[in-house]
């Protein structure tokens, strides 16, 4: 799955969610690919929401 907000774009972040398993990559380098757990995915999602990422 891809954002929305993505369209067209090159650049984009994709997300594959199963049951056990959070697959995640980048349009850029498709080949690249982060497994997450689920506990890993929220806490990801968690941190970005809370700006412990932002630079």
């Amino acid at each position: 799955m891809r954002p929305t907000a993505c369209a067209d774009s090159n650049n984009c972040p994709e997300v594959a969610i199963t049951a056990e398993t959070v697959y995640l990559r980048s349009s850029l380098h498709p080949s690249s690919i982060a497994q997450l757990t689920k506990d890993e995915w929220r806490d990801l999602l968690t941190g970005i929401r809370n700006g412990e990422f932002d630079v």
